[in-house]
């Protein structure tokens, strides 16, 4: 299953103008066009009664715990309004479009509510859906709304969801999910009032690329493990899941041309850790999963150097013709295929055609760094084949931005990791037609430490705390490359020391959020301030969850964490047994084994 196609390009959207605000009516004016306008949607007298209900409840009940403006990434424009908060009740139904996508939304959105709520929430479609007393999301094909925004309106009456896309009411759905008390995380009936703040937020995304990426070749991470991941993603309305899946250390999918790969190049992985690989079905219910999230899974396959593994299992390949053993190490930049073999190209169009088959996004990623021992013109050569080859597959290519000295490819993609704020060959490739990703190695390399006393990870790149992944501006980050030629941002998530799921979340969370805003909100809610008191609160909804975090110093968490509970992964996802919070200077354990010395 696949999501529906999206621009590539930023879009060039036109303000939506604000709401008008209705002007002072006397009470009994106003009350006579609530009930006209009520009796005009077929609304019962028990309908009428119930809202009135909500209505006084409302006036008399406490404020939401959670106000319009903790959202994490900031929405483009909110309008409060704290006399029209909303209480969710128990006999609450989920109305939707009647299109497949909108109800499948509608459907995630039940799920996620059930099982803290305890409600039943059923979901029914119609021709233009509305709250009475429920939650509506109305595919309403606002064109100004763009590929994935979306309007949240809150009264007393209830929620609508609008949007032009099924991607838009998805997005839609987690900004609800945030304005619900923490507790919604909660795999278990919770004791709660389940008040939503009242008023009005208009969204939409400032770049068509958010992405992370996921290392599963230095380390593998099963089926599992990478579906929590896009969990993870969707919960900040990331769009992107850049799988790196083959170094080499290890060859992660199956290719039936070429088996080898999968069962003897993706037998190891650094150290002594257990290999592993993704047979085709595999491969296909992670896109599937991700595509269902509105999620595009961008797979990399690393050319022609980080190929040791490819190596390992055919010699033949490489430039001796001989295998090599293993490799288990973390040394980069020694490993290439023959840039001079035609075997060479056919093991490239094989594996890129049936990786193209498996996959129904647009992009092939060919890697493209550290090949350092292939010389320029020869590597520049083969760089510029290979995208021959993907061009021919119909797909659009992007590679590490080493790749900038090769002849430009149409709609060719470099993504930037330097950590310097200037690179003219990247600059020229831009001159030359090519737009970029941005991640630089010193702000969204997600497996640099924290601090000194982080247990995990590296600092090759700087220490990279929650601030300075938040405070860089992508539009103007690398000198002389025009911000329209910046698609988005995207945080890789190297995995050299990065051995469980517990780890991943750790090196994840508080930092990913922060990169998710940069990608998603409009420059001008830019506030490490404001980011840091909003991020803050999001610890309390982690830990409900069952998600691993790091409780960094800079951020105002609440004053006792609250203790992890178990948690199911979404609807479709197997279970994962959740590690606890992990503080400043302690690795991220799993319950009930002991934390390395």
């Amino acid at each position: 299953m696949s999501a529906a196609p999206e621009p590539l390009d930023p879009p060039q959207l036109a303000d939506l103008p604000a709401p008008p605000e209705a002007a002072p009516a006397p009470e009994a004016e106003t009350a006579a066009r609530a009930d006209d306008a009520a009796q005009a949607a077929g609304r019962t007298a028990g309908e009428l009664a119930r809202a009135a209900e909500r209505k006084a409840a409302a006036l008399l009940a406490p404020p939401a715990p959670t106000r319009l403006g903790d959202v994490v990434p900031a929405p483009e424009r909110i309008e409060p309004d704290a006399t029209a908060d909303y209480l969710l009740a128990a006999d609450a139904v989920i109305r939707v479009s009647a299109d497949p996508a909108a109800v499948a939304v509608a459907g995630q959105l039940a799920a996620l509510l059930r099982p803290a709520t305890g409600y039943p929430l059923p979901v029914t479609d119609a021709a233009t859906p509305v709250p009475s007393g429920g939650i509506a999301l109305d595919l309403s094909g606002e064109a100004a709304l763009g590929a994935e925004g979306y309007r949240l309106d809150i009264t007393t009456d209830g929620v609508r969801i609008a949007a032009g896309t099924a991607a838009g009411l998805f997005h839609g759905v987690q900004t609800l999910r945030q304005l619900l008390p923490a507790a919604v995380e909660s795999a278990t009936p919770a004791t709660e009032r389940w008040v939503l703040p009242g008023g009005s937020i208009l969204d939409r995304p400032r770049y068509p690329h958010r992405g992370a990426m996921l290392d599963v070749a230095r380390h593998f991470f099963g089926v599992t493990d990478v579906l929590r991941v896009i969990d993870h993603l969707a919960r900040y309305k990331l769009n992107r899941l850049h799988l790196h899946l083959t170094d080499d250390q290890g060859w992660r999918i199956a290719i039936d041309s070429w088996p080898r790969l999968a069962t003897v190049g993706g037998a190891g992985a650094v150290g002594e850790a257990p290999g592993g690989y993704y047979t085709r079905a595999d491969y296909q219910r992670i896109v599937a999963y991700a595509a269902d999230r509105h999620i595009t899974v961008i797979p990399e396959i690393d050319l022609p150097g980080h190929t040791h593994a490819a190596l390992t299992a055919y010699g033949e390949l490489a430039p001796d013709r001989v295998a090599p053993p293993p490799y288990t190490g973390t040394e980069v930049g020694f490993s290439y295929v023959d840039p001079a073999s035609e075997r060479t190209y056919d093991f490239v169009a094989d594996v890129l055609g049936e990786i193209a088959a498996l996959t129904p996004g647009r992009w092939l990623h060919i890697g493209g760094d550290e090949a350092f021992k292939v010389p320029a013109e020869v590597y520049a050569a083969f760089v510029e084949r290979v995208q021959h080859i993907v061009a021919g597959l119909g797909r659009e290519v992007i590679g590490w931005h080493q790749i900038a000295p090769a002849a430009h490819a149409d709609r060719r993609i470099l993504q930037w990791w330097g950590t310097t704020g200037e690179d003219p060959v990247t600059t020229e490739a831009v001159r030359r037609g090519a737009r970029l990703i941005l991640s630089p190695g010193n702000h969204a390399y997600l497996d640099m430490k924290y601090a000194p006393d982080t247990p995990i990870g590296h600092d090759w790149a700087g220490l990279i705390d929650v601030r300075r992944a938040y405070d860089w501006d992508p539009a103007s980050h690398l000198a002389g490359v025009p911000a329209e030629a910046v698609l988005g941002v995207e945080a890789p998530l190297w995995t050299e020391s990065v051995t469980t799921l517990a780890e991943i979340e750790f090196m994840l969370f508080p930092r990913l959020p922060a990169i998710a805003e940069l990608g998603w909100s409009p420059r001008s809610t830019h506030d490490w301030g404001a980011f840091r008191e909003r991020l803050a609160l999001h610890g309390t909804r982690w830990a409900a969850a069952g998600i691993a975090y790091h409780r960094c110093p800079e951020l105002p968490w609440p004053a006792t964490p609250p203790v992890p509970a178990p948690r199911r992964p979404s609807p479709g996802a197997e279970p994962a047994e959740p590690p606890p919070v992990s503080r400043s200077g302690e690795p991220p354990v799993r319950p009930g084994t002991t934390p390395p010395s």
